[in-house]
């Protein structure tokens, strides 16, 4: 169960962590070094070009019985609120109940396959535009014109059909199958469970969303993500300025984990007594198998921000999205808070988009040409990727060799 430790919330449990990653952070930045995997790895770059390795993925991770997710809870937290999940070319819509429940459906007409919800606007019964059926929050027809029609069908096995949907500690999971059975998600997460809720995500408030897309498979984009490595080159103006080069600490929970990366602000601790170090706000990138990151960050000390990005393949091997959004983490404090939690989204996405997503784009360029045989190299140093790559692989029946 995900619950914190005994005797601790989860405001105590983070502070606890927090310091832990300082001190390891403290330390890296005395010594000059990172947390390290155990040796390089390499990979086939085939394994991000071939199309029948796509197709394996998206049908094992993104078109049958694993959870994805689809939003939080607070992107749709009244009756009639809806969110549209159709990033794995499998069209759903989840719903708000009356009751407080969320429900994932097709979001087709049982009567002729039309899509029922365009947008998100909120409602209190999905109607057709093609022939006006309409569906009530929970997924049953409610009125048919023309009933008579359809006499000796039986209208209560009409009802919109439903997906495995999951509300858990603030997040919303869609197993985007009609036919999947449905997961204990504490069981999926295992011991992430506990990282995953501690961040109490149903108390954040919902500030900016969009996408991003590039031309490069989307587990290249995801990789830009896992490394601290390229700060200094590819991002020399940005974050190159303010965190140290090739460090981090990194800490693993099965499929998942989390990476710090450690500020230049730690030098100056390096020899001062702990208890005269100031305390630093939880933070830390957060991977959630199998596309998903979370990453926590501060303004300033006490005033943060969580941005979330939901990397999927497209129809071909050198084709993604990235939906991405930001949070106030405890509800919008301010005005001012609201326009620093925007221009992080911007920032964010500036960076992304213009950097890391164009080397992707490049190097996937590159790797579609090179030779058969040709690997790509994850650096011990660069402990995270090789270990996402592997679980992807397994996770889609291929894995690596």
């Amino acid at each position: 169960m995900a619950e914190a430790d005994p005797g601790l919330g989860w405001a105590e449990r983070r502070k606890r962590i927090a310091r832990e990653t300082q001190r390891r952070s403290v330390a890296h930045a005395a010594a000059g070094t990172t947390d390290m995997a155990g040796a390089p790895f390499a990979n086939l770059a085939s394994v991000y070009t071939d199309p029948v390795r796509l197709a394996a993925e998206k049908a094992r991770l993104f078109g049958g019985d694993m959870p994805l997710l689809a939003g939080l809870s607070v992107d749709m937290p009244n009756p009639g609120d809806r969110l549209l999940f159709e990033e794995t070319g499998i069209p759903i819509v989840i719903l708000r109940g009356r009751d407080g429940v969320a429900r994932a459906f097709l979001n087709m007409c049982t009567h002729r396959g039309a899509k029922l919800a365009a947008d998100c606007t909120p409602a209190a019964r999905l109607v057709c535009p093609f022939h006006a059926w309409s569906f009530d929050l929970e997924g049953k027809l409610v009125a048919l014109p023309g009933a008579r029609g359809f006499e000796g069908h039986d209208k209560a096995g009409l009802g919109l059909i439903p997906v495995p949907c999951h509300e858990w500690q603030g997040l919303i999971f869609v197993q985007p199958s009609a036919g999947a059975d449905p997961v204990d998600i504490e069981a999926f997460l295992g011991d992430f469970a506990p990282e995953l809720a501690q961040l109490e995500l149903g108390r954040a408030e919902p500030v900016k969303s969009g996408e991003m897309r590039a031309a490069s498979n989307w587990k290249f984009a995801l990789d830009t993500y896992g490394e601290g490595y390229h700060f200094a080159t590819l991002h020399a103006s940005t974050i190159g300025q303010t965190h140290f080069n090739d460090m981090c600490v990194h800490d693993r929970f099965g499929r998942n984990h989390r990476i710090s990366f450690p500020d230049k602000g730690n030098l100056a601790l390096v020899g001062t007594p702990e208890s005269e170090w100031p305390e630093v706000d939880y933070g830390g990138v957060h991977y959630l198998f199998p596309n998903t990151v979370l990453f926590i960050g501060s303004i300033e000390p006490g005033k943060g921000f969580t941005q979330i990005f939901r990397i999927f393949p497209g129809a071909t091997p050198g084709e993604m999205v990235t939906k991405f959004a930001v949070y106030a983490p405890k509800g919008v404090q301010s005005d001012q808070h609201r326009a620093e939690c925007e221009f992080a989204f911007d920032a964010t996405a500036q960076v992304v988009s213009s950097e890391d997503y164009v080397i992707a784009a490049r190097g996937w360029a590159n790797m579609a040409v090179a030779p058969a045989d040709f690997r790509v190299i994850y650096g011990a140093n660069e402990p995270a990727i090789a270990a996402v790559q592997q679980a992807i692989a397994e996770g889609c029946g291929m894995p690596l060799s």
